[in-house]
């Protein structure tokens, strides 16, 4: 499929023949409209096909040349691979053809054949002077050493010879990214009889099949292919560099338009605001930041205001980094080419390439590093420095495929080198940078080693005391399960090195605990009793309590009662002696084999029916343990 299909668009000025030659090239008449044929000039884009005996299939979109039409010829130029630059040989080189070819050059169209049209009207020492002027208009651009072919659509002269150029031409161009994620700009809309709605366009990623479910975004519709054409013939799935004509189950007609795009799903987001390189033309007026501009790409138009970095204004020829804050929402990918014009008077003044689709807010003293490095790094290098843009953030594996303009298996095989050269880090589909990573954990063990210092009892801290003292992150958890040595026991972290200990002073004091609860046996005081008793302040006292429960050397009943471990045991032995001899007990008789009062007893039972040591049954109590 890699070399089958190839999109050739035409160029040149109004009534140039760029039509009448597509007709004789295919036998497809490009004017599809009532109007187009009544005044002999293309108004919209116009779509035929070329297909040759090895089944190479040249699809050729035939855009209009009128000055006030350049939009809709922009809306064809987006997934052109070759251009075929049209000059009439009766008027040679003109307004529309200089700036067509600026939009190609623009557009980074790399190959191209320069037919002169109606070459019958005209003596061949004119021909060779329009030759000459032809070769000096492309110099210095793509079409600088392009086939220039003297043509006559009417008497047939040369037909069959740039047919031949442009097979030459096809074969040898980089196809298209067909592993990629599908995406096609609709240039047209329109409804079939007993077939419903009908999208067309120039696939420029990917492939589809009948049954694919599809977005059709900024419009935010999902929709199932139904059917599927390509150059005219029924598929049951399609490629890029085709055009494909798409039957959407359950859309109507009136709910798209052109410059919504066709999308996978769950891949895509719209976006109102983009970084990019800008390449300004040698003709164009100097454009202010925060200036208004017309923006294009794919079949997309919107308004835009342009914010220069670095610089207040950007003159003719030069180039500059910038951001587009656009007045609707696109689909873009980081790689894709654009075109902006002149707010008022509308004219071609420059365009460039899309470098991040979704830029973060760029403080004013924030370097563009990273724009360089998306504008001329390696693949690698780019998806490194988006991550690291993502900061604590991160990004989701199919968030970068739907990110940047490439084969979707190139992505993956970018970060499993960065994965595995360690600049990446990775926890289930999250991707964090390492220097992010680094930060982030550094902070985390900084706050649980003061968190340690300051509380040498506590076990740990709990996730939200520790989330608090961090950075923002959605992804708080990921992060945390990443860093080795930090251990989390269901919602409390600590260094894994870490276990609570004494001071010979505490271990004194821990002593005076236990002896103090001992002696009270089953009346234990409190907790704010026993700080007051040893003179120690409650949130020592309660530290020191979940520390020795830990140990084992008390339990605790509830928040503000414990007994030593002794006592307890003590209190086991006791019930199983009572219950040896009878089966049920009450409140009275439980108080009574502790010899303590109904203060302290029904607590103690609480905690024992708690844990299934008795059963409550009414009034009495029945004994649990075997």
């Amino acid at each position: 499929m890699s070399i089958k299909s190839i999109i050739l668009g035409t160029a040149g000025h109004i009534d140039h023949g760029k039509s009448s030659l597509v007709k004789a090239l295919t036998g497809i008449d490009p004017d599809r409209l009532k109007e187009e044929k009544e005044r002999g000039i293309t108004i919209d884009l116009g779509f035929a096909n070329l297909s040759y005996p090895d089944g190479l299939t040249v699809g050729i979109v035939d855009v209009p040349g009128h000055e006030k039409l350049i939009k809709n010829m922009l809306a064809g130029a987006g997934g052109i691979d070759i251009v075929l630059m049209v000059i009439a040989a009766d008027e040679g080189v003109m307004p529309q053809s200089r700036e067509h070819l600026a939009i190609c050059e623009l557009l980074k169209i790399k190959a191209g054949i320069i037919a002169i049209t109606k070459a019958d009207l005209v003596d061949d020492d004119w021909l060779q002077l329009v030759i000459g002027d032809v070769r000096g208009f492309v110099k210095g651009t793509f079409l600088e050493n392009a086939d220039i072919i003297p043509v006559s659509a009417k008497t047939g002269l040369n037909i069959e010879a740039l047919k031949e150029k442009i097979r030459d031409i096809a074969v040898n161009v980089k196809p298209k990214l067909i592993n990629g994620l599908f995406r096609l700009p609709i240039d047209r809309v329109f409804t079939l009889k007993g077939f419903g709605t009908v999208v067309t366009g120039t696939a420029i990623s990917g492939t589809i099949s009948i049954d694919s479910p599809v977005e059709i975004l900024p419009s935010k519709i999902t929709s199932k292919v139904r059917g599927l054409q390509s150059h005219g013939k029924n598929v049951e799935k399609a490629y890029a560099g085709q055009r494909i004509g798409i039957n959407l189950q359950g859309v109507d007609k009136e709910s798209l338009k052109r410059g919504d795009v066709v999308v996978s799903s769950d891949r895509f987001v719209p976006t109102r605001a983009v970084d990019a390189k800008l390449d300004m033309l040698s003709v164009a007026p100097i454009v202010k930041s925060r200036s208004l501009v017309h923006f294009y790409s794919g079949t997309a138009e919107t308004i835009a205001r342009i914010i220069i970095y670095n610089r207040d204004e950007i003159k003719a020829g030069e180039s500059c980094y910038c951001r587009f804050r656009l007045e609707e929402p696109v689909i873009l990918l980081s790689g894709d080419r654009y075109i902006i014009r002149r707010f008022s008077p509308l004219e071609t003044i420059g365009g460039g390439e899309i470098l991040d689709p979704y830029p973060s807010k760029r403080k004013k003293k924030e370097g563009i590093e990273d724009l360089v490095i998306l504008e001329k790094g390696s693949l690698k290098d780019k998806v490194e420095s988006k991550i690291k843009k993502s900061h604590f953030n991160g990004c989701i594996i199919s968030e970068i495929e739907g990110w940047i303009q490439t084969d979707v298996p190139e992505i993956r095989s970018a970060i499993d080198e960065l994965l595995k050269e360690g600049r990446l880090i990775k926890s289930q589909d999250m991707l964090f940078d390492r220097s992010s990573f680094d930060s982030f954990k550094e902070t985390a063990i900084s706050n649980l080693s003061r968190f340690h210092r300051e509380n040498p009892l506590k076990s740990g801290i709990s996730r939200e005391e520790l989330r608090a003292k961090m950075p923002h992150t959605p992804h708080f958890p990921s992060l945390m399960s990443l860093v080795n040595d930090i251990v989390a026991d269901k919602d409390i972290f600590r260094l894994k090195d870490f276990k609570t200990s004494l001071s010979q002073v505490d271990e004194g004091v821990k002593g005076r605990i236990i002896a103090v609860l001992n002696k009270e046996a089953f009346q234990p005081p409190m907790k704010s009793e026993l700080a007051r008793n040893l003179s120690i302040n409650e949130k020592e006292i309660n530290d020191l309590l979940k520390l020795l429960a830990k140990e084992g050397a008390v339990v605790r009943i509830n928040d503000s009662m414990y007994i030593t471990k002794e006592q307890y045991n003590k209190m086991i032995d006791l019930l199983k002696d009572f219950y040896s001899k009878k089966k049920e007990m009450t409140v009275a008789e439980f108080r009574d084999i502790l010899g303590t009062s109904r203060k302290y007893a029904l607590p103690f039972l609480e905690y024992l029916d708690s844990n299934r040591i008795t059963l409550r049954v009414g009034d009495i109590r029945k004994f649990m343990l075997k």
